[in-house]
């Protein structure tokens, strides 16, 4: 590649660089040591100081240098001789190989050389040569590379040697780069981690020996920082045989989180593209930039800890100080500003965190900037609070980004509410059931004027209008008056922390609203809060009517979806008031469909049904919707789908902090799957399953304002106060037991409404009453035990353990594909194992490097295990080359195409594992008669059609003709005469013809010809070449003569009588011995013209005719029937893999098989 001209010192260069071209202005180097012989120790020297330094002369062993004869800074060389002078140089291009630097050679003298005689001044010569250079690397360089590191040449420099060294296709594109040390053993290699797209990569040459690592992301099954005897900290990356330990990182975090980016991209979107949406800039893996996976990085962490749609792009993080009136004074923290965001965190974990959804917003203004207030500017909402934020770098361009973006927000979602109805702030805020009597409550109430809504209620008559729990207070008995005063109490509370902390969405959340809310919030107040805390209501207000047109589009229509939820109606909270009539039923069918509507790849799953039936006994019924939303698209991500992969990933999770938490009891447990068995309805129900609900609802508090960081340390809490009943119990069941009895016996003293039935009624045989638990105590103490998790370190440990559970996904699949299929063959299991990882990599490779066509889908998880991995032609082909025993030379593409013809039974251009494994069980292990039948099979049609490349060229090496005799010689001089024998084989073939299995059609004169070619191609460097070509002629010149005895004796209707003379009147004297004539054994010198091609669709020949001659050769019999060896192939095939895929994409593109014919 061209370089950016940088001087070389050529004295001191002269010991590492041997001169191998040189011109009046040019000079070629190669490197010393490189082509040299591997044991000389200036090579293994060289190659060492290479690797520890990162010279660019080891990756690219040969250099162009430019040199000025007669100017004031270079001296001439000529012939690798120095002269007298200053040994500065320029070096203008290195490469890689000799090719390589010598086209660069040539181009210099074509284009250079002659122009740069005709320069009166030499000192000009040097400033154009750059000049040029340097547009030449200007023309080749992307923007993309230009953007792709702060420092582009070296990033540049990093991508040649990482294309010279693994040689993958150009699709393949460089994320990063980084020195490190590999251990094998105890002993470190000292070199390079590539990190791409699709692969983790490691190179290093040092003291004469060469390693190469290639490991695909999809491969790896944990990653994780580890500690050995020699280093304190090391990256292990684990697959399925090996682990591979890297270390000696200049900057070990920065890796970590790019390579742990890398692995959970690259999995999620080729082994859970069922429900994984990438963020814009990563849609296209080719663009994929470091800079890109940094900013997802941040974008995630952001949505995750704001608890914001997944659509929300991070635009940029500030730091600053907000005024917080609460304090008096200014908290430091950092400004996160989004598309439709500005949120504010504190440096100081839970002190102050705000959101502000820019539809809040009416305006963002720049303050005097003062001493005590430098950079300031203010945000205004409509609830008559403004937010002053300072030290703000950048305010100019901030403000008015932000300006924008909220001028766009406002023009996409226009504000619904009358400004005349506006009330005080400081008016008493709860009436009856209602959060607040101000209209303006955060568009709470509804996001239109009280005529819009009645006007909504028209449009929508059949919409439940209000909460279910309300309705059955006001018709139902009320609460003991102690109950009752508390929950006034609480709500005194409340109202004084809105008083003073603000009372919308865009409140300041503070430590102190976390013990309100563990507190339990009041019932009146629990639905409003619960939109609040979610931010529910800002999808609520920014979607007028749509809800409504949702359930209009859903209802009536009958699908396998609204079978499952009309079958689940019944079951949810089947013991409340609320759901033992038909409103509550009615309401709660219209969500569920509605949201199936709404997001098809969820659907409906089981336990969605508990949960909104909870959200609708606190929550409007349009409400409760967008609640649903909130907790399937953004709190619980990837809970509710086909796999509940995302609940899998926390009970993992969960797994990892009851060891950091309660040793002592992962320590007894040693196997804790149980514990993530009996904790999965923990995570998919919020606990709602499996606790009184009373009870539950104030969990559900908790998890709507810390998200699923409050699940973990309820859970973890639940653990430690029964970790000594579980240290006791015997076995899983005892396990389940007490924690059931545990959990179905804690209680709300605070609830005003009447207790609803327990779950786990069948506990009475205690011969003492079970002790309660107060929900209240069991939360405060998850807090204060367990409440020092950060979003930051769940999220870290939730992309450490999905790549687990994914893989474990793909073990699961693999064995139950394996399962099916080993009782059907004879191939051994470990060797079947084998197979489909060589299955499964081949159709990775072509997701990895090829542009996705309509008949090849990507991997579906949803679909049964058996189909999950499918491959086409191109990629059948490939693996044919690779593990098919029966490999042709050229013509193995040919027979590979008619293979995948035969295979592709439903002709959807596809086959799965088991049909490549059944194929390939029969060329290796199958009984002759098994052998030949496919490849007769594989001569007829569908698997030979009329288009068939090879079809329709005649042989290059003509069969034998029928005008031959039926006699050969033999070298004991023995004649054997086979019309007899033929005359026999007729009759015996016409009594014994199985009629149990369906007759294959007759092969035709072309097909015939098809069939011999293969089998010609088949025995190519055999050791018994030379037999087997001498047998394949003596059968084929039966089989001919049968063909054409058929096709005579269908004309004349005559058999045996003409059969015999044709024989007779063909037959010549002994003295014609052999129908070889010449010393090659493979070349037959017949006229092509000797078939009777006019008569070509007569001429027929059967399976059992060709059975049945075959068996008459002992080569050919020995041939067929000799045990083959699986195992070295499958060796060959995984090492040569990856490079047959390099080379066939790095070749003209080829024209594809014509699969419209099949």
């Amino acid at each position: 590649m061209w370089l950016k001209p940088e001087e070389v010192l050529l004295k001191n260069a002269l010991k590492l660089w041997v001169t191998q071209k040189s011109s009046c202005y040019f000079i070629l180097q190669r490197r010393r040591g490189h082509g040299e012989g591997g044991g000389r120790l200036t090579g293994r020297l060289v190659g060492a100081l290479d690797a520890v330094l990162d010279s660019n002369a080891r990756v690219a062993p040969f250099r162009i240098l430019l040199q000025v004869p007669g100017s004031q800074v270079y001296s001439p060389i000529a012939c690798g001789e120095l002269l007298s002078g200053s040994d500065v140089y320029w070096a203008i291009a290195t490469g890689a190989t000799l090719e390589e630097i010598n086209q660069h050679w040539d181009w210099l003298e074509q284009n250079l050389l002659h122009t740069l005689s005709v320069f009166d001044n030499k000192d000009d010569i040097a400033s154009f040569v750059k000049g040029k250079v340097k547009a030449l690397i200007a023309e080749e360089t992307s923007s993309r590379l230009a953007e792709q590191e702060e420092e582009p040449e070296k990033f540049r420099d990093a991508l040649v040697k990482f294309e010279a060294r693994f040689n993958f296709p150009e699709a393949e594109k460089l994320v990063t780069y980084y020195s490190c040390c590999c251990w094998k053993g105890r002993v470190p290699r000292q070199g390079w981690l590539y990190l791409s797209i699709n692969h983790l990569c490691f190179y290093s040459f040092f003291l004469g020996k060469e390693l190469k690592l290639v490991v695909p992301w999809v491969d790896i099954q944990k990653l994780e920082r580890t500690s050995n005897v020699f280093l304190t900290d090391t990256i292990r990356i684990t697959t399925q045989n090996k682990e591979r330990d890297f270390s000696m990182f200049l900057n070990l975090d920065e890796v970590f989180k790019i390579m742990e980016q890398l692995a959970d991209v690259t999995l999620r979107r080729l082994l859970d593209n069922e429900v994984f949406d990438l963020d814009p800039g990563l849609q296209e893996p080719s663009q994929i930039t470091k800079r890109d996976l940094e900013a997802r990085a941040q974008n995630e962490f952001f949505r995750a800890f704001f608890r914001l749609p997944r659509r929300e792009k991070l635009h940029a993080v500030l730091d600053c100080s907000l005024w917080t009136p609460f304090s008096r004074c200014h908290t430091v923290g950092r400004m996160f500003t989004s598309d439709r965001y500005i949120c504010f965190a504190s440096k100081e974990d839970g002190c102050c965190n705000v959101i502000l959804p820019l539809r809040e917003v009416v305006s963002i203004e720049k303050m005097e900037d003062t001493s005590l207030l430098p950079n300031p500017i203010i945000v205004s909402i409509r609830s008559k609070m403004a937010f002053q934020f300072i030290e703000l770098k950048d305010r100019d361009n901030l403000v008015e980004s932000l300006l924008m973006r909220l001028k766009q927000v406002h023009a996409n979602h226009p504000v619904h509410y009358d400004t005349s109805r506006d009330e005080d702030m400081t008016s008493p805020v709860f009436h009856s059931t209602s959060l607040c009597s101000d209209h303006k409550f955060g568009d709470l109430e509804m996001v239109s004027s009280q005529n819009s809504e009645e006007s909504e209620k028209e449009k929508n008559p059949q919409l439940h209008p209000e909460a279910l729990i309300p309705v059955l207070q006001q018709s139902g008995s009320q609460s003991p008056d102690s109950r009752m005063s508390r929950e006034q109490i609480k709500i005194s509370l409340w109202n004084d922390h809105f008083v003073e902390y603000g009372r919308t969405v865009c409140m300041f959340r503070t430590e102190k609203i976390r013990k309100l809310v563990a507190m339990g919030i009041p019932e009146s107040l629990r639905g409003k809060l619960w939109l609040l805390f979610s931010d529910a209501v800002t999808d609520l207000a920014s979607h007028p009517g749509y809800y409504g047109n949702l359930v209009e589009e859903s209802m009536g229509k009958c699908c396998l979806v609204t079978e499952e939820i009309e079958r689940d109606l019944h079951r949810s909270l089947p013991e409340h008031p609320a759901f033992q009539n038909e409103t509550g039923i009615a309401a709660l069918r219209r969500v569920l469909t509605a949201y199936a509507h709404r997001n098809p790849k969820i659907g409906y799953c089981q336990s969605m049904n508990i949960l909104t039936s909870v959200l609708l006994l606190y929550a409007k019924e349009e409400e409760a919707f967008w609640l649903l939303v909130a907790v399937c698209e953004r709190m619980l991500p990837d809970y509710f789908n086909h796999r509940v992969i995302g609940a899998q990933v926390d009970q993992s999770v969960f797994e990892e902090l009851i060891k950091e938490h309660l040793p002592e009891l992962a320590e007894h447990m040693n196997d804790l799957s149980a514990l993530a068995s009996i904790s999965l309805s923990w995570f998919l129900t919020l606990f709602l399953s499996i606790m009184p609900l009373e009870s539950a609802v104030s969990v559900v508090d908790c998890f709507f304002y810390d998200g699923i960081k409050a699940i973990f340390q309820l859970g973890l809490a639940v653990l430690e106060a029964n970790a000594q009943g579980l240290c006791s119990s015997k076995d899983d069941g005892q396990a389940l037991m007490v924690l059931s009895r545990f959990l179905d016996h804690i209680k709300n003293e605070d609830s005003p409404g009447p207790p609803v039935g327990s779950h786990h009624a069948f506990f009475s045989d205690d011969q003492e009453p079970y002790p309660v638990t107060d929900i209240a105590d069991l939360i405060r103490d998850s807090y204060e035990k367990f409440g020092d998790q950060s979003v930051e370190q769940i999220e870290h440990l939730r992309c450490k353990h999905r790549i687990r559970v994914l893989q474990g996904h793909e073990d699961t699949t693999k064995q139950n594909v394996l399962r099916v299929v080993i009782p059907e063959v004879s191939i051994l299991p470990e060797d079947l194992e084998e197979l489909y990882d060589l299955f499964k990599r081949e159709h990775m490779m072509s997701c990895y490097w090829e542009q996705p066509r309509p008949m090849v889908p990507r991997h579906d998880p949803s679909r049964p295990y058996a189909e999950q991995y499918r491959i086409d032609a191109r990629q059948f082909a490939h693996l044919f080359q690779l593990v098919s025993p029966w490999t042709c030379g050229a013509h193995t593409e040919i027979l590979a195409e008619r293979t995948f013809r035969l295979l592709d039974d439903n002709m959807d251009h596809l086959i799965e594992f088991k049909s490549f494994v059944s194929c390939l069980d029969v060329m290796y292990n199958g009984e002759m008669n098994e052998k030949i039948k496919l490849l007769y099979r594989l001569h007829i049609p569908p698997a030979l059609t009329e288009n068939d490349r090879d079809s329709q060229s005649p042989l290059k090496n003509p069969l034998l003709s029928t005008s031959r005799p039926l006699v050969f010689g033999k070298s004991n001089g023995d004649a054997i005469d086979y019309q007899k024998q033929l005359k026999q084989m007729i009759k015996d073939l016409t009594k014994d013809k199985d009629k149990t299995e369906k007759e294959l059609p007759k092969m035709s004169q072309r097909e015939f010809i098809q069939f011999c070619k293969t089998l010609y191609t088949m025995f190519h460097e055999d050791p018994e070449e030379n037999d087997l070509y001498q047998a394949i002629a003596t059968v084929t010149t039966l089989l001919l003569q049968i063909g054409e005895v058929g096709q005579r004796s269908s004309s004349s209707g005559s058999c045996s009588q003409e059969c015999g003379e044709e024989l007779r009147a063909s037959a010549l004297s002994p003295e014609q011995d052999s129908v070889f004539a010449d010393n090659n054994p493979g070349k037959i010198t017949q006229d092509p013209q000797t078939f009777p091609q006019e008569a070509e669709g007569d001429w027929t020949v059967s399976l059992e005719h060709i059975l049945a001659s075959l068996l008459t050769e002992q080569s050919l019999v020995n041939f067929f029937e000799k045990p083959l060896d699986i195992k070295s192939k499958l060796e060959n095939a995984k090492i040569n893999q990856y490079s047959l895929k390099t080379f066939e994409m790095s070749r003209p593109s080829q024209p594809e098989f014509q699969l419209s014919n099949l």
